[in-house]
């Protein structure tokens, strides 16, 4: 089958043209400006990266000493009860004596 034939396949000629032409000196402003965004954009994004970078370090540093000292508290509370167990095993050698 052919395209030459059928209509609707066929190619159609570039008919649009523009109304007005558009001010070039304005577009190439607002280029200049939208290139100056993105550049503040930019810079913006590589600070807020940095700073979840550092806020992550401190986050984990963080969880470590929490670690760390929920470990103390737990062998500080088995010393604590293995000397309640002694200090009630000698009243009570005290009590029988």
């Amino acid at each position: 089958m052919t395209t030459a034939g059928c209509a609707s396949l066929r190619r159609m000629p570039y008919l649009f043209r523009w109304k007005s032409r558009p001010d070039i000196a304005q577009l190439e402003r607002n280029v200049d400006e939208l290139r100056t965004v993105v550049i503040q954009l930019r810079h913006e994004l590589g600070n807020k990266q940095r700073h979840v970078g550092q806020l992550k370090t401190l986050l984990l540093q963080r969880t470590e000493r929490i670690d760390e000292l929920a470990n103390t508290i737990a062998t500080l509370r088995d010393q604590n009860r293995r000397l309640n167990e002694e200090a009630d095993h000698l009243a009570e050698m005290v009590r029988l004596s």
